[in-house]
């Protein structure tokens, strides 16, 4: 194993309709189902995972821009749904990125590398679709 640079707890309870927490309670969330409990208002897994891997991948793209001695300003969107899988479930991730200071094709460049480096592409490389798409920005 890697040496290991930090480690984020979090424990939930009652899964997809119960809470999650931080272990420093910056996260303080209840979950709820999307469309099973409409007068609750809560999280959902997906949300969340598409909130990290929205921060990991815009931080990537950074990253990955200053190596390539490229000035970018950039925002970042993950989409994380939830599809039927046979009998189960799977999910899958669109990623957007709206980039200023370089032109598409450099966009591209940036984007594809951005998805070779970036921790959680790794993390689910080959275990769910991700969609991938940059937008040149003025």
């Amino acid at each position: 194993m890697s040496d290991v640079l930090f480690t984020s707890h979090a424990k939930a309870t009652g899964g997809r309709e119960g809470h999650v927490k931080s272990d420093d309670g910056l996260i303080d969330l209840d979950l709820v189902q999307p469309g099973s409990k409409k007068d609750q208002q809560g999280s959902n897994p997906e949300q969340l995972f598409a909130a990290g891997y929205s921060a990991c991948f815009d931080g990537a793209f950074n990253h990955v821009a200053r190596q390539e001695r490229k000035s970018v300003e950039t925002e970042t969107s993950v989409d994380v749904s939830l599809l039927k899988d046979g009998d189960g479930f799977k999910i899958a991730a669109a990623i957007t990125v709206d980039v200023k200071g370089v032109s598409q094709e450099e966009a591209e460049d940036l984007l594809e590398k951005t998805h070779q480096f970036c921790p959680y592409s790794k993390a689910t490389r080959g275990n769910i679709d991700v969609d991938l798409k940059v937008n040149v920005v003025q």
